[in-house]
């Protein structure tokens, strides 16, 4: 079977206007109307952590991969996050802190978690996505140059039969999403990645004046043609929530 949590994983601004005609605010234009879809200005910049909770689903060819994992989320900035998955036999923890990461197994019989465990650090790949992630969920599409990254205009585009605009926010050369948002309101209504997965948001939950996605489908393509399929249904999102920053450091070998 398939681990649901490593499924889940597998300033000046500068534009690359990629179409002629286009006037050299539409990108901005496009990313404030973004912005100003999920929420007032000073309920985004107040942002400075999230906790979300619900249940991560996975299936190939219409059939699940494995059981129904419950999740939690914590993402903390500049640069933390830890997601839990839970089911019947193990737990599943990856976590990033600034620039370490790591994840652990732990059988899920093993309730004080002191002996059936094992942990692994992550390499630099890993850590690179894991801080574009972390980024992307707390940043509301802006601040990516001060961080290094660029954003790149894609043009005009017709998704699901809606008018949209492309834009590109790019971490590094295969650390790319690609967010085509509805030109009349701003909302996101795709994310492709660079390996050409597609992410579609579903429902609402309002939070703070803020609007989250209550569902999340990530679908990509598998080696031997077949798709697969990451349902995640949120229950609750808390903002700024008050988080233990050990919760994100690596675990000691007596947790």
């Amino acid at each position: 079977m398939a681990s649901p949590l490593r499924s889940l994983l597998c300033i000046s601004t500068v534009f690359v206007l990629c179409a002629a005609g286009l006037r050299a605010d539409e990108p901005l234009a496009i990313l404030d109307r973004a912005r100003a879809y999920l929420g007032e200005e000073a309920a985004l910049t107040s942002v400075t952590g999230l906790r979300m909770v619900g249940k991560l689903e996975v299936t190939s060819a219409g059939t699940a991969d494995s059981p129904p994992a419950q999740l939690e989320i914590l993402f903390q900035q500049p640069f933390r996050q830890r997601i839990s998955a839970t089911t019947a036999n193990q737990v599943e923890v990856t976590a990033l802190d600034g620039y370490d990461a790591w994840q652990r197994v732990t059988d899920a019989a093993d309730t004080n978690n002191t002996t059936r465990w094992q942990i692994t650090l992550l390499g630099p790949d890993q850590i690179k996505r894991l801080r574009a992630n972390t980024f992307e969920n707390l940043s509301f599409y802006r601040g990516l140059t001060n961080q290094g990254g660029k954003i790149e205009d894609r043009g005009p585009a017709t998704v699901d039969g809606i008018p949209c605009r492309k834009i590109a926010f790019i971490h590094a050369p295969d650390i790319v999403f690609i967010r085509s948002f509805e030109l009349a309101t701003g909302r996101l209504v795709l994310t492709e990645t660079d390996s050409g997965t597609q992410i579609r948001e579903e429902g609402e939950i309002k939070v703070a004046g803020l609007r989250f996605p209550q569902r999340i489908s990530t679908t990509a393509q598998l080696p031997d043609g077949s798709t697969r399929t990451i349902r995640v249904t949120f229950s609750t999102v808390d903002v700024n929530p008050v988080i233990d920053p050990a919760a994100f450091a690596i675990p000691t070998l007596n947790p």
